[in-house]
């Protein structure tokens, strides 16, 4: 399949001058802030339910793809549609407990074990779908944590994991959570940038369960 021809049709020109940010400061670890992060990481652990619209631009190996996206996620399921900067379509990637299949717009479709794999066979770059739900939250995931930053707020500022270098730009309030509107991802061969637009349906599994049993 030569999916990655159609992402890489579209220039990274705008997604690039998009990324030029001043960096922020970062907080000493001292027992205030602490506390501070650790509210606030307490506030959106239970968060296991949301539905993004935003803009997405790749850069890996001197070519870039820039468009927007939609994705639904829950415990065990993401749904991402992709488009181009005109609004088409170019591909849909699902993933269950069990697998996680690409499809373009003809079609035609593959399917692997785990998102990484089947993004960087179909594609040419790398999506680290295993963690980007809770790096879009402003999290770290159950992995190890090699390093991490947060600002005067205690929200995450970096975080380095699982091999990506993590940054956060702005956060916004959405249904009494501060989640992410600007995070960028880099490793070896991949620049992720991700603009959240509007966030919706976010679910808190403690009240989900707490209004079940009532």
């Amino acid at each position: 399949m030569q999916l990655v021809s159609l992402f890489f049709t579209f220039s990274f020109v705008a997604a690039a001058a998009s990324c030029t940010t001043l960096p922020k400061p970062e907080i000493s670890p001292n027992s205030a802030s602490q506390a501070l992060h650790q509210a606030h990481l307490q506030d959106i652990a239970d968060i296991d339910q949301f539905s993004i619209k935003g803009r997405i631009g790749v850069q890996a190996e001197g070519k870039g793809f820039s468009g927007s996206l939609t994705w639904q996620h829950n415990k065990t399921n993401d749904d991402i549609a992709l488009y181009s900067p005109l609004g088409g379509q170019l591909a849909s990637i699902k993933k269950t407990s069990k697998n996680v299949t690409l499809e373009d717009a003809k079609g035609n479709s593959i399917t692997a074990t785990d998102a990484e794999a089947l993004t960087q066979k179909a594609l040419g770059w790398q999506l680290p779908l295993t963690g980007l739900a809770d790096w879009s939250l402003g999290r770290p995931s159950s992995s190890a944590i090699q390093a991490s930053t947060w600002d005067e707020l205690g929200h995450l500022s970096t975080l380095k994991q699982d091999g990506w270098d993590i940054q956060y730009e702005n956060y916004a309030d959405q249904n009494g959570h501060f989640l992410p509107s600007k995070i960028s991802l880099r490793n070896e061969k991949v620049y992720l940038k991700l603009l959240v637009e509007s966030w919706s349906h976010i679910t808190n599994s403690s009240i989900a369960n707490s209004n079940t049993s009532n």
